[in-house]
């Protein structure tokens, strides 16, 4: 899939996101990159450490996260976009729900639009705008009530609903990416259970996003905090790289670069 000037494999390649939060609340780094010159100085980091795509987030989507209105998350996440766009060559997402966030990310030059709600947040505004914008999209497995009667098909099932709203909207199949959400409406089990069944994402037909970085599934089951969760994190991207994950979303882009590097090496292998 192309996304921004570039080609992306859909197999044979796990690419690396670079996670960008310009917040001050976000659950592993709130308040770390929300000024301009510590933002850039991290994607500068990024790229030399073989980041592969950028993700800039304006509101956080931790547990308990309290909403914040268009308009900041716009004031937010604009001015970087911009400014990333116009210092370095790299691919930026836009981690957002909100259509209206969306059309002024695109417009300060996003390449991508991250929706953690698949398409499922607003009634179809976000759909016709990616529709209408042409912008490659990520689209997240997310429910508002963690309530399943049998896990992994029901996962699967409300993807497919993902995919025929986006049919219906006009959202070209070629620009669609597909996240299983960990950490979001599921229990560490099925947390778990998503990460042991990666591959079964391959039946939907499209190429799938990874976003398991430090978060509390490896925290809950390794029993550390957020800022001991790096080695747990390399052990879900070398997961993703064996079950032909397309892409992994990171916030330490060079040990995750170098684990899956080697994972690739020794599946040239088999």
């Amino acid at each position: 899939m192309r996304i921004g000037g570039r080609e992306f494999k859909d197999s044979g390649r796990t690419y690396i996101w670079g996670i960008l939060n310009v917040t001050p609340d976000s659950f592993s780094d709130g308040g770390r990159y929300d000024r301009p010159d510590a933002a850039l100085f991290q994607v500068e980091r990024m790229l030399a450490e073989g980041m592969d795509v950028l993700d800039i987030g304006g509101e956080s989507t931790r547990p308990g996260h309290t909403q914040i209105s268009v308009s900041e998350e716009i004031e937010r996440t604009a001015p970087v976009i911009e400014a990333v766009k116009a210092r370095f060559d790299v691919p930026v997402s836009l981690d957002t729900y909100k259509y209206e966030v969306a059309r002024a990310g695109a417009q300060a030059g996003a390449d991508l639009i991250n929706d953690i709600w698949g398409l499922k947040y607003d009634g179809g505004q976000m759909a016709a705008f990616l529709a209408e914008s042409g912008l490659a999209c990520c689209l997240m497995h997310n429910r508002r009530q963690a309530e399943y009667g049998d896990f992994l098909p029901e996962l699967l099932a409300d993807l497919k609903e993902t995919l025929e709203i986006a049919r219906e909207a006009g959202i070209a199949r070629e620009r669609i990416l597909l996240d299983p959400g960990v950490g979001f409406a599921k229990s560490r089990e099925q947390n778990l259970e998503v990460l042991a069944h990666l591959d079964s994402l391959h039946t939907l037909g499209c190429p799938f996003l990874l976003g398991a970085s430090r978060k509390s599934v490896i925290g809950l089951t390794l029993e550390l905090p957020v800022s001991e969760r790096l080695e747990g994190t390399l052990v879900t991207t070398v997961l993703a790289v064996l079950a032909g994950c397309a892409h992994v979303r990171v916030h330490d882009v060079k040990e995750n670069v170098r684990a899956a590097r080697m994972a690739q090496a020794v599946l040239e292998y088999r």
